[in-house]
């Protein structure tokens, strides 16, 4: 089992703060340190929401969300929970997995429910006694998937005793304790001030803790640098795709000090040619690029990498290095469904924005949601008439006007593709 080093952030009044007493704020912009954990190889973030009230909590879940949009780590909801819409809510946000208090015992009761309608594995039980956790260890095992353990002077017994994995908090800022806990059996990951202190030490954390026998959760390779067929400055270019489009980003240079940082800290990393040292992508930009993965070719002697790529890949401001054309023939198929969509759905996004005169889609847009939201219906209604239809053509041209005024909906109420289809691939 790979340990984990995790962020965690407590929620209040729009910032970020240290602790569950919100007496240390830690940031006034907490999508920015977040983006700080992501970006300096944290393995995961646990957010606990302390707002109080309807609408403060609202606002709290409008963060969670764009945390998760922004950062390239998974990401945990925890607090505020009372029912089951509430994990639903945190999960739908974006959240990896929910983490249920079971110190409170509304908490307790909801933990079958909800483990059946999302997953056991989307579900996390956090205790902070050892009676606590060996009173409802049956419940823990049957329907959570890890337990967050937030007694640090106990953690040692409670690994023993939990049926499921822990992630556990650590009360001291000693590495030498890090070590022993993380060598520990039963243990997923660490969390704790010395883990959020240390945000710029954790590639280098992560080394010493290889270097003691403890698997990390970084990416591990399947080839070593040495197996690639290097060119004459001893190096394998690297071709570079956004991992959602296809798109092809840029080419770049790797040598045997670059691929192994790829390897370890899944940010790409290249060797600069012209400045003669080791290049991390976005490191002066914030434009990184995050490794989705790695293939090597039929030679052995390219690398192709697709990445979530963060702003622009080029230096020249254009999302691509490759615009620059030279020649096209007429392209009569798109073969990117998902560009299709985008592509119209940006055009519908543009008459929103600037409006044409005789635009059906200002027509919708000026009448407003009812008038939108009747011609959906009629829409859907359609499809099921066509669907009675032996001919196949006339359910195509019925669905393509549905999905027509549906990016109008999206557009009007400021949803993306890009949400959407996140959100089908957790289902």
């Amino acid at each position: 089992m790979k340990r984990q080093l995790i962020a965690t952030m407590y929620l209040w009044d729009k910032k970020a703060y240290s602790g569950f007493d919100k007496k240390d704020c830690i940031s006034q912009n907490p999508l920015e340190l977040a983006k700080f954990y992501s970006d300096h190889s944290a393995d995961g973030l646990i957010l606990f929401d302390l707002s109080d009230g309807d609408k403060e909590h609202e606002e709290a879940l409008d963060c969670i969300k764009a945390i998760c949009e922004l950062v390239e780590i998974p990401v945990y909801g925890a607090g505020n929970i009372q029912r089951m819409e509430d994990v639903k809510k945190l999960l739908y946000a974006g959240c990896q997995k929910a983490i249920l208090n079971f110190g409170k015992e509304g908490n307790i009761e909801i933990t079958q429910e909800v483990s059946y309608k999302f997953g056991k594995d989307k579900i996390v039980a956090c205790v902070d006694t050892i009676t606590c956790l060996q009173e409802q260890a049956d419940l823990i095992e049957n329907y959570c998937s890890e337990v967050l353990y937030f007694d640090g002077e106990t953690l040692d017994f409670a690994l023993q005793v939990s049926p499921v994995p822990v992630y556990g908090k650590i009360n001291s800022s000693s590495l030498g304790t890090l070590i022993a806990i993380l060598k520990q059996d039963n243990i997923i990951g660490v969390l704790g001030d010395m883990i959020n202190e240390n945000a710029k030490e954790y590639d280098s954390m992560k080394k010493l803790l290889e270097e003691n026998g403890i698997p990390t959760a970084g990416f591990g390779a399947a080839f070593s640098f040495d197996e690639f067929k290097k060119n004459s400055d001893g190096m394998v270019p690297v071709v570079v795709q956004d991992y959602k489009t296809d798109q092809v980003l840029m080419v770049a240079y790797m040598n045997k000090e670059a691929y192994e940082k790829t390897i370890h800290t899944g940010i790409m990393t290249y060797w600069s040619r012209s400045r003669d040292e080791l290049w991390i992508k976005g490191a002066t930009s914030g434009h990184y690029q995050y490794v989705k993965s790695l293939t090597a070719d039929c030679d052995m002697d390219t690398i192709l990498a697709r990445v979530s790529q963060v702003g622009a890949a080029c230096h020249t401001g254009n999302y691509s290095c490759f615009f620059q054309e030279i020649l096209k023939k007429d392209e009569t198929v798109n073969h990117n469904p998902l560009k299709v969509f985008e592509d119209v759905f940006a055009v519908i996004q543009d008459r929103k924005v600037h409006p044409k005169e005789g635009s059906y889609t200002n027509y919708l847009f000026d009448k407003g949601i009812d008038k939108i939201l009747k011609k959906l219906g009629e829409e859907a209604t359609e499809i099921v008439i066509a669907a009675k239809n032996p001919n196949a053509n006339e359910i195509k041209y019925e669905i393509s006007d549905f999905l027509y005024h549906m990016m109008v909906l999206m557009a009007e109420k400021g949803v993306t593709w890009e949400e959407i289809t996140e959100e089908l691939a957790k289902r």
